[in-house]
C-alpha cells in the first residue's frame, strides 16, 4: 500500500499531463513550431516569475557564472527538445515521440556510466541493448527512415538531465533561469517575422493556447519536483512510463498514425528493455524507503 498519497498524486499528475500534451499542441497545429516554442518560453517565464514571487524564492535565482553558463546550456537543450516534440506532434509523428521517451531512461543510464562513472549491472546493459536493437529495427523501415525524432528527444532530454547533476538548482529558480536564457532569442525571433501569429486582444482560440503553453510547461515540472521528493525510486521508475504509453495510445488510436509490423517489432524490443529496466529498478529499491533525491 502506498503511504505517501500526495506524492503519488503529484507524480501521476505530472506524467499524465506529459502524456496527454499532444492533444494540446494539435489544437494549434497551424502555428509554426518555432513560433509555438517562442511563445512557450515567454509565457513560461511569466508564470514562473509569478510563482517565484508567491513562494519567495527569488534569492535562489542568483547563481555563480559557472552555474549560469550550465543553465544556459540546459535552456538550449530543453528548447531543442521542446521544438522537436512540438514539430513531431503537429507533423503526425506522435508515436515517434513516445519511442523517444521510452528509451530516454536507458540513454540516461548510459550517460551515467560514461559521464559520472556509475556502474550498470548485466540486466541494465541488456535493457540498453534491447532498446538499441529497437531503434535499429525502426531504422530499417525505409518508408520512414531513421527514427531521428525519437533519438533526438531521448538525447536532448538525457543531456539536459545530466547537466542537472552538474549544476544543482531547485526546480522553480532553475526553470526561470532556463527560460530567461531563451526569452531574448524568442522575442528577437518573433519581432523579426514578417507575419507572426499575433495575440488577439479578445483572446482568440490561438491566443489562449499560446498563453496556456506556459501553464502546461511549468506545473507538470513542479508536480514532478514534489513527487520526486516524496516517492521511492521504484515508484518513480514505474510511473514515468505513463507518459509515453499515453502518447503512444493517442498517436495510434486517436490520430490513427501508421503502425506497421516493423514498427511493432521495434517497439517490442524497446518495451522489453523498459520492462527489464523497471523490474531491475524495483528489485534494487525494494529495501529502501528513502525518497528520490532531487538533482
Amino acid at each position: 500500500m502506498i503511504s505517501n498519497r500526495p506524492g503519488l498524486l503529484s507524480g501521476l499528475a505530472a506524467f499524465i499531463s506529459w502524456g496527454l500534451v499532444p492533444l494540446y499542441w494539435r489544437q494549434i497545429r497551424d502555428v509554426p513550431a518555432l513560433q509555438i516554442l517562442a511563445h512557450r518560453a515567454i509565457w513560461s517565464l511569466v508564470l514562473v516569475a509569478i510563482l517565484l514571487t508567491a513562494f519567495r524564492q527569488w534569492r535562489e535565482v542568483v547563481q555563480t557564472p559557472t552555474a549560469l553558463a550550465i543553465t544556459a546550456l540546459r535552456g538550449l537543450l530543453v528548447s531543442a527538445n521542446w521544438l522537436i516534440f512540438i514539430w513531431a506532434v503537429n507533423a503526425g509523428h506522435i508515436v515517434d515521440t513516445s519511442m523517444g521517451y521510452f528509451i530516454n531512461p536507458l540513454v540516461s543510464m548510459v550517460f551515467g556510466v560514461f559521464l559520472f562513472r556509475e556502474k550498470l549491472a548485466g540486466r541494465q546493459w541488456m535493457a540498453v541493448a534491447l532498446a538499441v536493437v529497437g531503434v535499429l529495427v525502426a531504422g530499417l523501415e525505409t518508408s520512414r527512415g531513421f527514427p531521428w525524432v525519437a533519438v533526438g528527444l531521448a538525447l536532448t532530454f538525457a543531456c539536459y538531465g545530466a547537466l542537472k547533476k552538474v549544476a544543482r538548482i531547485n526546480p522553480m529558480p532553475g526553470l526561470f533561469l532556463e527560460t530567461a536564457c531563451m526569452v531574448p532569442v524568442a522575442v528577437i525571433y518573433l519581432g523579426s517575422l514578417p507575419h507572426p501569429v499575433k495575440l488577439s486582444p479578445l483572446l482568440s482560440h490561438t491566443s489562449l493556447y499560446l498563453i496556456g503553453g506556459g501553464i502546461i510547461t511549468a506545473f507538470p515540472l513542479l508536480w514532478f519536483a514534489h513527487a520526486a521528493r516524496q516517492l521511492r525510486l521504484s515508484t518513480i521508475s514505474f510511473i514515468q512510463f505513463l507518459a509515453p504509453t499515453l502518447t503512444f495510445s493517442i498517436g495510434v488510436f486517436v490520430f490513427h498514425e501508421a503502425f506497421s509490423s516493423t514498427r511493432l517489432l521495434a517497439f517490442g524490443f524497446i518495451w522489453a528493455g523498459v520492462v527489464l529496466f523497471t523490474a531491475d529498478a524495483i528489485w534494487r529499491a525494494r529495501d529502501f524507503s528513502q525518497p528520490v533525491a532531487m538533482e
